[in-house]
């Protein structure tokens, strides 16, 4: 069972110690505070199509579709699909606990009571990698099926076998392979040669022009931070060189938006250590001045045409005029003159942070309401954006490892 936090609200005193322990466990958080999501998920997207935060090891690509393809073969009713699907991917996850390699297994902490299936995270990224041929939503394909039975019984074919009435399109790639001896009691998370072979086959044919495909067609997994800081970034084709440079600029520019936001939540908050906290985030934010101070050239050119930014996150993504207008604003303000120097103490910058959540949040804006304040718990969206890469450098790590296996036979 999980462990979970809870107390009692009786003093501030015993609430300042219990957030204390908090932070002690957290992870820098990752929320959208200050509505950048339709910016960060159209690079994303352009960058690393099929993919998600949420998503894990690249083995949940086949796993998925072999269950759901065994339901199929025996025929697994409409009514009863839903409820066999959930057991087959509970017990999955301790066929996945099992052999030895759990960094990534999804429900290994909530077993049943598991909400979110690795079908549900996945099945998006199924669709768009080729292997789920059904167009359809989860649900969707779960009530289709009873027509799928029909329309394939009666299906019939001329001499040359091939459809002549009752056509019906399959649900998973024909070409998807079949799992390894043992399956789903015996599955780990390593690729064998041909499992890797394929789903390179899909993302390089379904993902064209795509960074996600090149960087699988050419094998080149690496251990960075960010996709800016891949050691090949130099032998990346133009095009795709130019799109991660825009999404490092915004991520770089605007992480100091989130900086800003949370220095200001400690400067309004009253805890015993709230100074503690406008110094970590004073120090933190000094560090974020100097780093864009050392690019300040680059950005700047940059910043003198977005118009080419711009192109790429509207056609990528649907991004409304009030978070274009703030991005905009915020990025005029670091960059133009000598503003970056005094920006900790620049009027023009905080009311334009105060406005910004006053404007998503509206009543619960933590910067305008005291209550809402009081719910902060040290962190909020403080992370620099990714873009997946994290998430994205996993998956092609497993992909390629699985390529450099040529031993027939290997076991998973």
């Amino acid at each position: 069972m999980p462990s979970v936090f809870g107390w009692v609200d009786f003093i501030e005193k015993d609430r300042e110690k219990m957030i204390k322990v908090i932070r002690l466990f957290r992870e820098q958080d990752t929320r959208d505070e200050l509505g950048l999501g339709s910016v960060r998920d159209a690079f994303s997207n352009l960058l690393f199509p099929g993919t998600s935060t949420i998503q894990t090891r690249a083995k949940y690509m086949l796993l998925v579709p072999w269950l759901y393809r065994t339901l199929e073969r025996q025929k697994t009713s409409s009514a009863d699909i839903a409820k066999k699907a959930r057991n087959a991917e509970i017990f999955l996850i301790n066929s996945l606990m099992e052999s030895g390699d759990t960094d990534g297994v999804i429900g290994k902490e909530a077993r049943q009571s598991l909400q979110r299936l690795p079908s549900s995270v996945y099945w998006a990224g199924l669709g768009t990698w080729g292997i789920r041929q059904y167009k359809g939503s989860q649900n969707e394909y779960h009530r289709y099926l009873d027509y799928y039975y029909h329309y394939k019984k009666n299906l019939v074919v001329g001499d040359d076998k091939e459809p002549i009435s009752g056509r019906v399109g399959e649900n998973w790639d024909p070409d998807l392979p079949e799992p390894s001896g043992g399956f789903p009691q015996r599955v780990g998370f390593k690729l064998e040669h041909n499992e890797a072979e394929y789903l390179q086959e899909r993302i390089i044919n379904s993902c064209k022009d795509s960074l996600l495909a090149f960087l699988v067609q050419e094998r080149m997994s690496a251990a960075c931070d960010f996709i800016w800081s891949h050691p090949m970034l130099g032998a990346f084709p133009q095009k795709l060189a130019l799109q991660v440079n825009h999404a490092r600029n915004f991520s770089e520019v605007m992480h100091g938006a989130a900086l800003l936001y949370n220095l200001m939540l400690a400067e309004k908050c009253d805890w015993e250590d709230g100074q503690e906290l406008v110094d970590d985030y004073t120090e933190q934010f000094n560090e974020w001045k100097e780093k864009i101070g050392m690019r300040i050239g680059e950005l700047k050119e940059w910043h003198d045409d977005m118009r080419k930014f711009w192109d790429i996150v509207q056609q990528w993504g649907d991004v409304t005029h009030r978070t274009k207008a703030f991005i905009e604003t915020w990025i005029n303000i670091v960059l133009e003159g000598d503003a970056l120097n005094k920006l900790t103490g620049y009027d023009t910058a905080k009311k334009l942070i105060f406005e910004r959540e006053v404007a998503l949040k509206r009543g619960r804006a933590r910067l305008a309401d005291r209550r809402s304040l009081e719910r902060w718990t040290g962190a909020a969206g403080t992370y620099q954006l990714r873009f997946r890469w994290t998430v994205v450098s996993n998956m092609l790590n497993d992909i390629v490892s699985g390529l450099e296996n040529k031993k027939e036979g290997y076991d998973a």
